[in-house]
């Protein structure tokens, strides 16, 4: 299947100021780009590309006083696959762990899991491991949490939202990471497209998504505690130890959002893999 996608996003600077963006589709992925646009700007300005620590795609650049547009638009195409399910993954013990794996089991920033091991332990310390116990504690918090675009707060910890039981995508994305690795089962964070495909469309505008991989018999499997159900189409921008290290928009100085468009859907001729009712009556802007 192919799968429409982009987004177009302006911010006002009062000053020129230096701007990291992680908004390029994941290398992984980067073979499945059928046909894209360059990253326009408006006004245009230079920009470069550089790997960080995780290897995701960073773009620089110098947004100049005043309105500031990025612009994006690409066909991906798509397995039109749910998500893996496998039930017989196992937990790796920590001393067999791979190296370059083990720096998800610490906790960061938006990941307290020094308050949160006591309780974690408490509440899946008793169940099987592998597969089950992270299928458990994404059951927890989703339905330990209620979602609304309204309860956004960009500083709320995981522990926060485990204490308030109101969060977005991204928070319930946090307390799942954090129950894992206080369970010792490293956890990353990851943000990218994920549009109503196989399943009813959601009212509200399309935005980007949060979600979160957990690392099982020696592979990453993906888990979204948000809506707890294998879904088709995610398209990954970038993954890190939580939502610090992928922001969307990094800048050196002030700037307010004025635009914030995102689009992913299923591009009319190809077939998904139905999960549900579908409705592929979402609308895309289709940049030149």
């Amino acid at each position: 299947m192919l799968i429409r996608l982009g987004y177009e996003i302006a911010i006002e600077c009062p000053q020129p100021t230096p701007v990291i963006s992680l908004l390029e589709i994941h290398k992984d992925r980067q073979a499945d780009i059928k046909r894209q646009t360059r990253v326009l700007t408006s006004p245009s300005v230079p920009s470069t590309t550089y790997s960080d620590l995780f290897g995701n795609s960073c773009r620089r650049f110098t947004a100049p006083a005043g309105g500031f547009r990025i612009l994006y638009d690409a066909l991906v195409e798509d397995s039109g696959e749910p998500d893996e399910v496998n039930r017989l993954a196992r937990e790796t013990p920590v001393d067999r762990l791979p190296p370059e794996v083990l720096g998800y089991l610490l906790g960061s920033r938006y990941c307290e899991t020094d308050h949160l091991s006591g309780l974690a332990w408490s509440l899946f310390g008793h169940l099987p491991g592998g597969y089950a116990r992270v299928q458990a504690i994404v059951d927890y918090v989703h339905n330990h949490l209620s979602f609304g675009y309204g309860y956004a707060r960009p500083t709320r910890t995981a522990a926060q939202a485990h204490e308030e039981r109101v969060g977005v995508c991204r928070d319930f994305a946090h307390l799942a990471i954090a129950f894992c690795r206080c369970m010792n089962i490293p956890a990353r964070y990851v943000n990218g497209y994920l549009g109503d495909i196989g399943v009813p469309a959601d009212p509200a505008p399309m935005d980007f998504s949060a979600w979160f991989e957990a690392f099982l018999d020696g592979k990453w499997y993906t888990f979204d505690a948000r809506h707890n159900t294998p879904r088709i189409g995610r398209i990954v921008i970038a993954r890190g130890r939580d939502a610090t290290d992928v922001p969307l928009l990094h800048s050196f100085g002030p700037h307010s959002l004025s635009l914030f468009k995102v689009w992913t859907h299923e591009q009319e001729g190809s077939a998904p893999l139905p999960l549900g009712n579908v409705d592929r009556t979402a609308d895309a802007r289709m940049l030149a």
